[in-house]
């Protein structure tokens, strides 16, 4: 995955913009996208009708026809850096929310220290949501499983490529030819636990166990429903009910 910020650069004088592509290359953090010595070339792209990708823009202010300040001004929600040989555009640089300014002869350390500044202020990606549901072939056709309505799962009597799931509301479903590896894979791997050969079962339903049995939460026929833990499952289970 590319975590690079994509950056444009721009200045009318093309020796300093050679210089500040050159300190550019040298901070693994960046990826130089495109260079421009005209502000109008730049506002051409951005009005193309394939949208330029980039994150930052390190941009000179005093420049002909469009000035570094007009130009951010038109950017929203791009992080922009202002470089400049003066000092008076600070305030007005710093009006228009710039990550920093800085001043010319540009130094490499510097200009780092912008570029971290960057950094810090980008937007954090959101992680995916978990998924809550697992499409499945069931006897009644296709059919979304969802994982907290899942009790537990046995092996169907009729036909042991089949698995019958014990449903929350008393339902159950039958899942057509699918192994026991096939369903832990679909399955979110601390909610759920095979513990025999024939049996998986939501963890959240374990009240207690021994080293040979597991007490759940769901009513038996005679108290609370009991699993047998079969001796090639143990150390699994054990390491998820471990403290």
């Amino acid at each position: 995955m590319n975590t690079k910020l994509k950056c444009l650069l721009l200045d009318d004088e093309l020796p300093s913009l050679t210089y500040l592509k050159l300190l550019c290359e040298q901070i693994p953090a960046l990826e130089v996208v495109k260079v421009y010595n005209a502000a109008t070339k730049l506002l051409a792209d951005l009005e193309a009708p394939e949208a330029l990708d980039f994150d930052l823009l390190i941009t000179d202010i005093e420049m002909p026809e469009v000035n570094g300040l007009q130009l951010a001004e038109r950017l929203q929600g791009k992080a922009v850096i202002f470089t400049t040989a003066y000092s008076d555009y600070a305030a007005d640089a710093f009006d228009l929310h710039a990550i920093d300014y800085l001043r010319k002869p540009l130094k490499l350390d510097r200009l780092q220290q912008a570029i971290a500044k960057v950094k810090l202020q980008r937007p954090k990606k959101a992680a995916p949501a978990p998924k809550t549901f697992v499409p499945v072939n069931s006897d009644k056709g296709k059919l979304l499983l969802y994982f907290d309505q899942i009790c537990y799962i046995r092996t169907a009597d009729l036909d042991s490529r089949d698995k019958v799931v014990y449903l929350s509301d008393h339902n159950e479903v039958t899942l057509k030819n699918i192994s026991f590896a096939q369903l832990i894979a679909l399955l979110p791997t601390d909610a759920f636990c095979r513990v025999n050969k024939k049996e998986v079962i939501a963890m959240r339903l374990v009240s207690s166990f021994s080293h040979e049995e597991i007490t759940s939460t769901l009513a038996g026929e005679q108290g609370n429903k009991t699993f047998i833990l079969g001796e090639k499952f143990k150390t699994d289970f054990l390491q998820k009910v471990a403290f």
